[in-house]
């Protein structure tokens, strides 16, 4: 049967309209998810497009030739049956017009499309493979939405791609066949895109990393091989009918996607979902022929992949070989790493760069809430143990307190102890269990430093505050054990590295906490009449003698003072006498203030003495110059200083007036102008 050209020309043309709705919709998922590999599957789809188009032009030619033909096969139909047209059969050959375009379109130009398409294909997979971003730079957006649409590209490709494919069965369809390649290698890297794109999701970065070299590399391999076959394409021969110059049809692609069919498991459901024949692809003839070798294929793959390690940042990985790290075994740090495969070498990765944690003291719970308030009265974890104490003994010197109680206190300690493995080595292979060690070791010296410690601290012993595990001892207790566990743990040679001790569980069991409290309470007020009465004696001391120091030292000399006079000792008298004297004039506070008491009135004394006599001989003086004006003048002193402040009145009247006194003895309330002083109306005038 004849197959027309028209139809291979409309599946070119859906296949070029596909590739620009593909390639506009991989640009506006490479720009929205903000994803590098989706922008360069838009250029592969694009580089397919053109293929399309190359393709459009080639079919619709031959349509024309094909038309062409038939006409003038009825032409020369007409001229042997004795019409009008007889002779001319010359003349039409002449006008075998788009015969003669199609022969040059195959000749000259489909060769120069092909080195075309293999130029695209080399520049922009070059352009892209040097944009690649770093893995670290990748920050999709909504991957999710984007491996629908990659998904969805994928499937829709896939469908024109087999299509295609089993039209070019047809040997006047066969160039449709590297269209359908194209959209094989589109629909293989959006699906695999998308399935990148679902890792991405879960915060796995990698596989979109790999496949934004992956596409990049792929177009280059597919130009440089285009451009390859197009050389060739001149030099080797010929056949009759064979079309020229169809480089662009890749022979990589052609390898999985010649015609054929899928699982016969599948092929009545996929036969009646997508409408065609899918039972009729290669894949399914490939996998009825070769499933044992390409399990066994698999089977080997899945081994070999246990020669390789990879060992993430903060890892280390021990490798033995043959069950032994002496016997030839290595320790590799972070990157991938080769081996021999299982079970001839094994590898053990650990973290050796994340902090761990030892729970000392207590059984942490599974519990995804949070932290809670640690509350005295409460249970905190699943599990708790008491820890004995040292208790503080107040007024006795016997082992027992005054209620017979035992010199013992109890507490709960949860001490979370967080390390890290600075020797890998040492760690795995000097104990069984290195981590059950080094919990053992932290127990004893929990429970060592417990036993060794009081609970409350006591103010008037230097000591306590540093062994106290409820008050200020906390501090010195972390750096104690941080230490103490160090030693130990280098003893054994575990090869870990302390780097926290945490005390802040510390606390008393929770059925006693109450009654605790109430102990602490008593403690905390003979503490703090202690310190009061320390306080008061300092103040005292201080404003008595201008510091302690100066008061003790006095104190002492005194003491040697009054011992030396009763003992007669008269050098030492008169030097602890001397000593005294020159400390209380060099003294401060109070007995400075009282010495310059002292002082000052003996001066204040002596001098209004003399002040006295000398004002006596001044006045004997006067009173022997002219003893009438001195008695006047003194007089008219008593008066002056008695009536300064009694009000007088002046009366002027002769002496044949008679006088007459009114009192009234009511109290004014505004001060009249005889109530006024002299000076109080002068200061008024200014």
């Amino acid at each position: 049967m004849k197959v027309s050209s028209k139809r291979a020309e409309h599946v070119s043309i859906a296949g070029l309209v596909l590739s620009v709705v593909f390639f506009v919709t991989s640009i506006l998922v490479g720009a929205i998810n903000q994803s590098f590999a989706a922008h360069a599957l838009s250029w592969q789809i694009l580089g397919g497009g053109l293929i399309w188009l190359v393709l459009i032009i080639l079919f619709h030619q031959r349509s024309l030739a094909e038309q062409e033909k038939l006409d003038m096969a009825q032409m020369e139909a007409d001229s042997d049956s004795g019409t009008i047209f007889q002779g001319g059969s010359g003349r039409v050959e002449l006008m075998a017009v788009h015969q003669k375009r199609l022969a040059v379109l195959e000749k000259w130009f489909l060769p120069a499309f092909s080195v075309v398409i293999a130029l695209y294909h080399i520049g922009i997979g070059i352009y892209l493979a040097t944009n690649v971003p770093a893995q670290q730079d990748i920050d999709l957006i909504n991957p999710q939405l984007a491996a629908v649409f990659m998904a969805l590209v994928a499937f829709l490709s896939f469908l024109i791609s087999r299509f295609a494919t089993g039209m070019s069965v047809e040997n006047e369809w066969r160039p449709i066949r590297a269209g359908g390649s194209s959209f094989l290698a589109t629909a293989v890297l959006a699906f695999g895109l998308a399935v990148c794109f679902g890792f991405a999701n879960f915060r796995i970065i990698g596989p979109v990393f790999v496949f934004g070299w992956v596409i990049p590399v792929l177009i280059i391999v597919l130009g440089v091989e285009t451009a390859i076959a197009s050389v060739l394409d001149f030099y080797r021969p010929r056949r009759k009918g064979e079309v020229l110059g169809m480089s662009f049809d890749s022979r990589l692609l052609a390898i999985f996607n010649e015609p054929g069919g899928f699982l016969h498991t599948f092929t009545s459901a996929l036969d009646y979902q997508f409408g065609f024949k899918v039972s009729q692809t290669w894949f399914y003839r490939l996998l009825e022929k070769a499933i044992i070798p390409l399990f066994l294929f698999f089977v080997l793959t899945l081994y070999a992949l246990s020669s390789i390690v990879i060992v993430n940042p903060g890892e280390q990985a021990i490798i033995e070989h043959f069950g032994s790290f002496e016997n030839g075994g290595r320790l590799v740090g972070p990157g991938m790493t080769l081996k021999l495969p299982w079970p001839f070498d094994q590898a053990y990765v650990h973290p050796t760069s994340k902090i761990q944690q030892i729970s000392v003291g207590f059984v942490p719970l599974d519990d995804d809430a949070g932290p809670k308030p640690l509350l005295w009265g409460m249970e905190h974890y699943e599990e708790e143990f008491n820890l004995l104490t040292a208790a503080q003994q107040y007024g006795g010197s016997g082992n027992e307190g005054d209620d017979g109680a035992p010199p013992i206190g109890l507490v709960r300690a949860a001490v979370p102890i967080q390390y890290r493995v600075n020797d890998l080595k040492s760690f795995m292979y000097n104990h069984k269990d290195a981590k059950k060690t080094l919990e053992a070791i932290c127990y004893r010296e929990v429970v060592k430093y417990a036993a060794q410690s009081t609970i409350e601290t006591d103010v008037s012993s230097v000591e306590g505050d540093r062994e106290s595990l409820l008050g200020a001892g906390r501090s010195g207790a972390v750096s104690y054990l941080t230490d103490a566990i160090q030693k130990a743990a280098n003893e054994a040679e575990l090869g870990v590295e302390i780097v926290f001790v945490g005390l802040q569980g510390v606390h008393p069991p929770p059925e006693l906490a109450k009654d605790y409290e109430a102990e602490v309470g008593a403690v905390q007020d003979q503490q703090t009449n202690i310190l009061l009465a320390q306080a008061g004696r300092n103040r005292a001391l201080t404003s008595l003698a201008g510091s302690i120091a100066e008061a003790e030292e006095l104190y002492d000399f005194a003491r040697k003072y009054a011992v030396a006079k009763e003992e007669d000792d008269r050098e030492a008298v008169l030097e602890y006498g001397e000593k005294l004297k020159e400390l209380f004039l060099t003294s401060e506070g109070e007995i400075f203030k009282k010495l310059r008491e002292a002082k000052s009135y003996a001066f204040e004394k002596a001098t209004l003495a003399e002040a006295t006599g000398t004002r006596f001989e001044g006045q004997l003086k006067a009173y022997q110059a002219s003893p009438e004006i001195y008695r006047k003048l003194q007089r008219l002193i008593v008066l002056e200083e008695a009536l300064q402040k009694i009000r007088k009145y002046v009366i002027a009247a002769d002496q044949q007036d008679s006088e007459v006194f009114v009192l009234d003895l009511k109290e004014a309330l505004t001060p009249g102008l005889m109530d006024m002083s002299v000076d109080e109306m002068l200061a008024e005038d200014q």
